[in-house]
C-alpha cells in the first residue's frame, strides 16, 4: 500500500433558499457573493426574486391552518427540538457567525449559546402567552365574556442586518411560537447563518412552509411582500427609516399589522412578550349565563 498522502478537493457548500420545506435555487438563477468582515469570499448566496417571494407566501399560507391549529404544547415541543438540533450543530454556527459578524471564536460561541437559549425561552412561552394576554372579562350583565389570543396569519419578517443569528432568531421565534407562519428575509450582507438555520428547521419537526427563508437584496424582496394581499403582517426590523416608510405605505393597502424598526442595543437582553403580542389578534366570546335550581345561583 502507498504511504503517500492524497490531496482532496475542497467541497464547497451550496447555499439554497428554503421554501415550503424544500431547498430551491432562486427562480431567477441569480447569486451574489457573501464576504466576511475582512472582505474575503465565503460563499455565493441565492439572490431571491419577486417570484421567490410570492412562492414563499403561498407556502406559508398553505401551512398556516395546520400550524395555527396545533396545540400550543405541541408547538413548544417543536421549538425545543429546534434548540436540540442547533446544539448538535453548534460548532458550525460558531464558525459561520464568527465569519459573518467579525467575531472571535469565544464571542461567536457566546452569541450561538444565547441564540439556542432564546429558542428554548420561546418554546416555553407557547402554552403560557394565552394566560398572560387572555382571560375572563368582568361585564355588567348575565354573560360570560372571554378573550383569547389567536395568530394573525402569514408574517413577513425582515431580519436584522447586523445580528445575523441571535437577532434573526429573536424576530422569527416569537412569530411561529404564537401560531403564525413566516416568510423570512435574511440579513443581506450576512445571510449564511439564516440559510443554515433553514437546514435545522427542515430536520426539527417544523412542518414545511411554517418558516420560509429567502436571501438577497432586502429592498427588492421586501417590496412585493409589503404589497402582497395574502400577507397579514410585516416586521420591519431589518430596514432603515427610508425603506421602512415605503414598506409601511405599501402595507396599508390591506391593513397589515406593521411592527416598525426599533433600535436594539443588546440582543442578549430578555426580550419580553412584545414580539409575540405584536402578531396576535384577540377573539372575545360572549355567552349567556343561566340559573341553577331554586336558589337561582348563576353559573
Amino acid at each position: 500500500m502507498s504511504d503517500r498522502t492524497h490531496e482532496r478537493l475542497t467541497v464547497f457548500k451550496t447555499y439554497k433558499l428554503y421554501v415550503g420545506g424544500k431547498f430551491p435555487r432562486s427562480e431567477s438563477g441569480r447569486v451574489y457573493e457573501v464576504t466576511d468582515s475582512k472582505g474575503n469570499w465565503l460563499a455565493n448566496a441565492p439572490q431571491s426574486s419577486r417570484k421567490d417571494a410570492r412562492d414563499a407566501v403561498v407556502a406559508a399560507r398553505k401551512a398556516f391552518g395546520g400550524w395555527a391549529g396545533a396545540t400550543a404544547y405541541n408547538r413548544g415541543q417543536v421549538l425545543y427540538r429546534v434548540a436540540e438540533m442547533l446544539e448538535g450543530r453548534r460548532d458550525q454556527f460558531v464558525r459561520e457567525v464568527g465569519d459573518a459578524e467579525g467575531l472571535g471564536k469565544s464571542k461567536a460561541a457566546a452569541v450561538v449559546d444565547a441564540t439556542i437559549d432564546r429558542w428554548v425561552w420561546y418554546a416555553g412561552w407557547t402554552d403560557k402567552i394565552a394566560q398572560v394576554v387572555g382571560g375572563g372579562n368582568p361585564v355588567a350583565g348575565p354573560f360570560f365574556n372571554l378573550s383569547s389570543p389567536e395568530p394573525t396569519g402569514v408574517v413577513a419578517v425582515l431580519a436584522p442586518q447586523e445580528s445575523s443569528f441571535l437577532g434573526l432568531v429573536s424576530v422569527v421565534a416569537p412569530v411561529i411560537a404564537t401560531g403564525n407562519t413566516a416568510v423570512v428575509v435574511a440579513s443581506e450582507k450576512a445571510p449564511l447563518p439564516a440559510l443554515s438555520l433553514a437546514e435545522v428547521l427542515a430536520t426539527s419537526d417544523v412542518p414545511g412552509g411554517v418558516v420560509n427563508v429567502l436571501s438577497g437584496r432586502t429592498a427588492e424582496i421586501a417590496a412585493p411582500l409589503a404589497a402582497h394581499q395574502d400577507v397579514n403582517a410585516i416586521d420591519l426590523a431589518g430596514t432603515d427609516e427610508v425603506l421602512a416608510k415605503e414598506l409601511e405605505i405599501a402595507a396599508a393597502d390591506n391593513l397589515k399589522r406593521v411592527l416598525r424598526p426599533q433600535p436594539v442595543d443588546d440582543w442578549t437582553a430578555t426580550p419580553g412578550t412584545d414580539r409575540m403580542t405584536a402578531f396576535l389578534e384577540t377573539k372575545t366570546v360572549w355567552h349567556p349565563t343561566g340559573s341553577l335550581g331554586a336558589s337561582g345561583s348563576a353559573y
